[in-house]
């Protein structure tokens, strides 16, 4: 098995040609990125209660040196910025915390305390980063928390800054828009495994930080490895204009559903004259499909959002924030850069939908695809995150669906029987790899990565497809100014050599769990449900929920359906009585319903077997499930 490489002549190149052509001289983001800087947390690591490392921001030191010709050199200079950590001063009475996470976490000083914006992925670098706050602005306690939207990263380390008591006791309201709960739990649990997985890709979580290996994410270093946690919301925003003081401060929420997040908000603090952008606005384009793998998202309202905000706020504001990179300063710059952004995402939609009406698919309109020079020009909108090509794809999926409308691609076979067949057509594997070679030679690294993905799914114990496949993957990442393209393609070296990393991460962790409804519980069993295994069985349970009604569970043709009991119904195989903490613990496997049955806690009638033979017709998800190899 091949070793890392250097990157190839043909990369460098590239590499070097993005230096001279790209408006390196244009030094702004550096000196927002540095303004306000008040301390970093030094070391920059932090650790959770086994004193594992969680986090390390001096793993990124190298990005101290000058770019090397394995990266992108616009991804190197993204990367350097988005490593700048510490606390910031923002404005008068706002701060952020930068670098230490994926995201920024930002404090709003109020009359006695401090509001959270945001409080990152793990409580333990949301809690690091409030010690570094409080040691430079005094010990304040924390008066409310917003969750600007459903994405993990944005409500993760909630724990870190308060507590579940605080909250309950009226101490710390948590705010976040309607449909928030619902759509963080589904996201994190529903497709969680596959979604964990390939954030595992997204992220390079296996990669060792250096120039051969993971720079950064594009939106952010990487995540933080410690706990997520989930403290549910008290006050629910509904809709634009709605006002809410905290601690003496006024917000004045903006709702933005279907943007970033289906569930999201911008907001406004009239009295400081600031903006907070969630994550509709920052520094790169953003994703429109994650790849990671999500619902797409619709840049049709995400660019008219961005002109209410524009209307609503700008000239209101002196400055612009969000909860990933730094801020802009002052009503016309600020004025410019959203009108940039809100141009960004409205020309990828309508020019998208212009080509494919006039029959073009979606590979063909992101490859032909061209920005407008003001949009091209500005850093903001480099694809260190998104891509213009793969957005471009997730706007023609959004409206034309996975099917491009040839019949040739209307029943193709699976990849490995598809592999199979296109390495015969090509002369057997090793003419498809001496061909490849010399595609290799010649630089075109994205026709070798296709072909010889054909060779490794037809005989994934061909060693020496498997290795030109890891060096090709390699080359791609090193001349990729998307960090999560970079990432992907190194993660995707690192598995043929090194065999599967699995999943890092918990996507569900127990507090996100816990928040699931029990409309929730049901549904994510019934995606459990082995359906082929379960085609003759027909089994009829009640579940009666302490403080709510009878919710029955009905398994027939391998399909769990579940729905409220009212009126006149056939009687049910058994029925359980128990708390909706106690079907949680026995759905979600925190303890055994016989324990729970035997401890009196839980009351049945009927059959109580059929719940076993329930249970036994469900599959366990794959946390290590393949992707570069069959």
């Amino acid at each position: 098995m091949t070793s890392q490489q250097e990157a190839s002549a043909s990369i460098e190149a590239g590499n070097e040609q993005a230096a001279r052509t790209l408006p390196f001289g244009d030094t702004q983001d550096f000196a927002d990125a540095e303004r306000g800087f008040i301390a970093a947390l030094s070391p920059g690591v932090v650790r959770d209660a086994d004193g594992d490392v969680v986090w390390d921001s001096g793993a990124y030191s190298f990005l101290d040196d000058e770019c090397p010709p394995t990266v992108n050199p616009s991804l190197w200079r993204q990367s350097k910025l988005v490593a700048m950590q510490g606390l910031y001063e923002v404005s008068e009475g706002i701060y952020q915390i930068r670098g230490l996470d994926l995201s920024n976490m930002t404090l709003i000083e109020g009359d006695s305390g401090v509001i959270v914006i945001d409080p990152l992925i793990s409580a333990e670098t949301a809690a690091a980063g409030l010690a570094l706050y409080r040691e430079h602005r005094g010990d304040r306690p924390v008066t409310g928390v917003i969750y600007s939207h459903s994405h993990i990263d944005h409500f993760g380390g909630v724990k870190g800054v308060t507590t579940q008591d605080d909250v309950d006791a009226g101490k710390c309201p948590i705010m976040a828009p309607v449909g928030f709960t619902e759509h963080a739990v589904e996201e994190n649990v529903y497709a969680g495994t596959a979604m964990a997985r390939r954030a595992a890709f997204m992220y390079g979580a296996a990669l060792p930080r250096g120039p051969l290996g993971a720079v950064g994410a594009g939106l952010g270093p990487t995540t933080s490895t410690g706990s997520p946690t989930l403290i549910l919301p008290t006050v629910h925003i509904d809709h634009t204009g709605q006002t809410v003081t905290v601690d003496g401060v006024d917000i004045e929420f903006q709702m933005t559903p279907g943007t970033e997040a289906p569930s999201e908000m911008n907001f406004y603090f009239p009295a400081r004259r600031a903006l907070c952008m969630a994550e509709n606005a920052t520094h790169t384009l953003h994703n429109l499909l994650t790849l990671r793998g999500a619902l797409v998202r619709d840049p049709h309202v995400w660019s008219k959002y961005l002109t209410e905000a524009i209307n609503r706020y700008a000239s209101r504001s002196d400055v612009v924030f969000a909860s990933h990179h730094w801020p802009t300063w002052g009503t016309e710059r600020l004025t410019e850069y959203l009108s940039i952004q809100r141009d960004l995402y409205g020309y990828l939609h309508d020019q998208t939908l212009r080509a494919l009406n006039k029959g073009a698919t979606g590979i063909e309109i992101a490859e032909d695809i061209q920005l407008p020079p003001a949009i091209e020009n500005s850093w903001s909108t480099h694809g260190y995150y998104g891509s213009v090509s793969h957005n471009v794809k997730a706007i023609y999926q959004r409206y034309m669906g996975w099917f491009d409308g040839n019949p040739a691609n209307l029943w193709q076979h699976p990849p490995v029987e598809s592999a199979r067949r296109h390495v015969d057509f090509m002369g057997g594997a090793d003419e498809v790899i001496a061909k490849a070679r010399k595609a290799y030679a010649d630089g075109d690294f994205r026709w070798v990565a296709q072909v010889l993905n054909y060779v490794v799914f037809a005989d994934p114990g061909n060693t020496e497809a498997i290795a030109l496949q890891a060096d090709t993957y390699e080359q791609l990442g090193y001349g990729s100014e998307n960090g999560t393209w970079r990432n992907f393609f190194l993660m995707g070296a690192y598995e043929l050599r090194n065999g599967k990393v699995g999943t890092p991460t918990v996507a569900a962790a127990p507090d996100i769990q816990a928040a699931l409804s029990v409309e929730q519980l049901f549904d994510a069993m019934a995606l459990r449900i082995d359906g082929p295994r379960a085609w003759s069985a027909t089994i009829v349970i009640d579940w009666r929920v302490e403080g709510g009604p009878v919710h029955r569970t009905n398994l027939r043709n391998g399909l769990l359906v579940h729905f409220d009991v009212e009126g006149d119904f056939p009687p049910a195989d058994a029925t359980f009585t128990l708390t909706e903490q106690d079907l949680q613990a026995a759905l979600l496997g925190g303890e055994s319903l016989p324990d729970l049955i035997a401890a009196g806690r839980v009351a049945v009638e009927g059959d109580a077997s059929k719940l076993a033979e329930l249970v036994g017709y469900l599959d366990d998800p794959d946390p290590d499930f393949s992707i570069v190899t069959p």
